[in-house]
């Protein structure tokens, strides 16, 4: 089925994305031998996306607005390096209509659907009524531009709360609201209006019924120039926070063979009212009866299109390559096939024990899993991607080790996808691979994943998109990650004790008598909040492996870990495992399974003195205002001597393309401004003090 090995007719594409899509459209490009150009602002001078292209061009200083979204500066690029068509990835100009008809008209070939396709499916208003005399199901609305907050309020009555209120050319969350009640109704217009105007200059609003217990299911549709369509079946993306999908997979745990087909094939009939070329999405939402109503029309490659290449063998970005040279479709409905199960996780630059708030600067260590878990099987396309293994393990990204997170664009670090023969061979895969997947130097989001892929709601596939706010409704703690075996983490910090007491043992030179003794008898302590510790008796013994006797459990580690890597990757009591583990200073850090637990390991008469140590507190902070991540203070709301009420606005940060708003936690007087509209803010930095 695949066309993989025959030329296309393009020499040269330009890219007009950055970071993880662009990378993967020229991993793509190559492999057909197309030359690459990238694009990039002037943060994005040492990304890896330029690195990778065959030539780039700057175009312009680091905001999206006067650079990636500029389009007189991308269609320029194009002229200057000859390239013939222009991919544009997803975000920034992917599904602007303006965007492909100005380059059509340069006689550069959009690789992509067709400028009023893009058109019709774009506007979520006019998709909405192309949909209905499609035939398509859509969901009772409003489905006119609302001119007022009042006239909202009034139409939500009319159609019946709960009610989500939306912004025409939204997306990615912006410009986004559920509301429940008049009140919610008048503000959420506002809020949805003005988040339009700000991000899409379209500040068009429309009102549908919010379905309860929904499922987000989108079904990837191919069309080309010859008027085919297929469907290459569903993507589950109901995991949400915030109306942005956290893990994504295919095929739906949830709906049947049935409603499958009913969905692909009103997917394929909306796809052909609008003559779609290219690969594009058709998003369902779905109750909990299996009834299911359009929601849009993505008319670009979506986030988590790499699921779909894992149960269908397609290279989705080589498809609209060849779409966009005028190929036909090379396969039919019927010869499509789907294999296992394909489960994606969004791996983001941000500190989910800090209410997610986004967490910028360098990677310090960045070191995918892809050399440490299974990758016997074909890989896809025929390729070997980004640590890419079909049936295995992939990771599509665009950072590396030592790079810049910058605090313009969004926050995604890394797409980690796994491919395995069923739901729960993906499941336990995900798993291992996240626990060797090794970031530093910022926070992400993988502690927060690891719950979600333990959550026995979720391995039940019993969830729907309200599953984070249901579970997680006043934010991710620690203990939200209950580890099966916290017994299994003391071992392991017991075992890594010994290889450094074995290290030390034989250090020559050492005074007779004074020398490193090595002991069976330890005592793990592991570090808890405000002097709380717990004291674990373990015996250790070493012969080859790692023998550790907790209680009456004894764990056997087998493991070619060295000193100063970070992951480790061996067995345990004969059952593969890996894990991170770090040594800081005395403390050796234990990271499984989203779980962390910081220890020492001490003999029993160190752990005994130990005991005895008294606890510091640490400073007082509770009358300042600390800057809760990087990021540009964009407004200081306050004066001194200003009296503030509790619920009230101090402060705004902007970071990675969102507007943080800091509130006052309890009514206080403000003292002291300490940083300066316009300033560049560091984590913690104190921005108001309080009397």
């Amino acid at each position: 089925m695949s066309t993989r090995w025959r030329r296309t007719v393009f020499k040269k594409i330009l890219i007009a994305n950055r970071g993880e899509i662009a990378c993967r459209v020229i991993k793509t490009a190559k492999k057909l031998g197309i030359k690459t150009v990238a694009v990039y602002s002037e943060a994005d001078k040492d990304a890896r996306h330029v690195e990778l292209a065959d030539e780039s061009v700057c175009i312009g200083p680091a905001p999206s607005r006067e650079s990636y979204l500029v389009m007189d500066k991308i269609i320029a690029a194009c002229k200057q390096t000859g390239a013939e068509a222009v991919h544009p990835g997803y975000g920034f100009l992917s599904e602007n209509e303006e965007f492909a008809r100005r380059i059509e008209e340069q006689g550069i070939v959009f690789i992509g659907p067709k400028h009023y396709s893009i058109a019709a499916m774009g506007d979520k208003i006019a998709s909405k009524k192309l949909a209905n005399e499609a035939k398509v199901n859509t969901i009772p609305g409003w489905n006119d531009a609302i001119e007022s907050a009042e006239r909202a309020v009034e139409i939500a009555r009319d159609i019946g709360y709960p009610v989500m209120i939306k912004a025409s050319a939204g997306g990615g969350g912006k410009g986004l609201r559920v509301a429940f009640n008049d009140k919610e109704a008048f503000e959420g217009f506002t809020s949805c209006r003005n988040e339009a105007r700000n991000s899409f200059g379209d500040d068009r609003v429309f009102i549908e019924k919010f379905v309860e217990e929904p499922r987000h299911i989108e079904i990837q549709v191919l069309g080309d120039a010859h008027g085919n369509a297929v469907y290459l079946w569903e993507r589950e993306c109901s995991i949400q926070r915030r109306h942005q999908k956290v893990i994504e997979e295919a095929p739906s745990p949830f709906i049947s063979e049935e409603t499958r087909r009913a969905m692909g094939a009103q997917a394929v009939a909306l796809a052909k009212a609008v003559k779609y070329q290219s690969a594009g999405t058709v998003e369902f939402v779905v109750g909990k009866d299996q009834s299911f109503y359009f929601l849009e029309m993505n008319t670009r490659l979506q986030v988590e299109h790499p699921v779909t290449e894992c149960i269908t063998g397609l290279d989705l970005v080589e498809q609209m390559i060849r779409v966009a040279a005028g190929e036909k479709l090379s396969f039919t409905q019927d010869e499509l096939r789907r294999e296992g199960w394909a489960i994606e996780c969004r791996i983001n630059a941000e500190d989910p024990f800090r209410n997610f708030l986004p967490s910028t600067g360098r990677l310090v260590k960045y070191q995918p899993p892809v050399q440490t878990l299974e990758q016997s099987v074909p890989t896809l396309a025929g390729e070997a991607y980004e640590g890419g293994a079909f049936g295995g393990v992939r990771v599509d990204t665009g950072v590396y080790e030592g790079g810049e997170i910058p605090m313009y664009y969004d926050s995604m670090i890394a797409k980690l996808i796994v491919h395995g023969r069923d739901r729960n061979d993906a499941i336990a895969k995900m798993r291992e691979a996240l626990n060797a997947f090794v970031i530093r130097g910022i926070s992400s989001n993988i502690p927060f994943q690891a719950a979600l892929l333990a959550h026995p709601k979720f391995v039940s596939g019993d969830f729907n998109t309200g599953f984070i706010a249901e579970h997680y409704p006043t934010g991710f703690r620690a203990e939200d990650v209950p580890h099966e075996d916290p017994t299994f983490l003391v071992a392991l910090a017991a075992a890594v004790n010994r290889k450094f007491r074995d290290r030390a043992a034989g250090i020559s030179g050492q005074l007779p008598g004074h020398g490193v003794q090595i002991g069976i008898d330890y005592v793990v302590v592991t570090l808890g909040p405000e002097g709380r510790h717990t004291h674990t008796p373990v015996s250790v013994e070493a012969n080859g492996s790692v023998s550790v006797k907790v209680g009456d459990k004894l764990y056997v580690f087998r493991s070619d870990w060295r000193f100063g890597e970070t992951r480790i990757v061996g067995a345990c009591n004969g059952q593969p495992f890996a894990a991170q583990v770090e040594r800081l200073g005395l403390t050796i850090r234990v990271t499984h399974n989203g779980t962390r637990i910081d220890t020492l390991v001490l003999s029993p008469l160190g752990a005994s003195l130990h005991k005895l140590m008294p606890y510091k507190a640490p400073p007082d902070l509770s009358k300042f205002l600390l800057s809760p991540m990087p990021g540009l203070l964009v407004d200081v709301a306050v004066q001194p001597g200003q009296q503030v009420q509790a619920g009230e606005k101090l402060a705004v940060i902007e970071a990675m393309k969102m507007e943080n708003i800091l509130v006052a936690t309890q009514d206080c007087v403000v003292d002291e401004i300490l940083a300066a509209k316009g300033e560049s803010l560091s984590v913690d930095q104190p921005i108001i003090r309080f009397k």
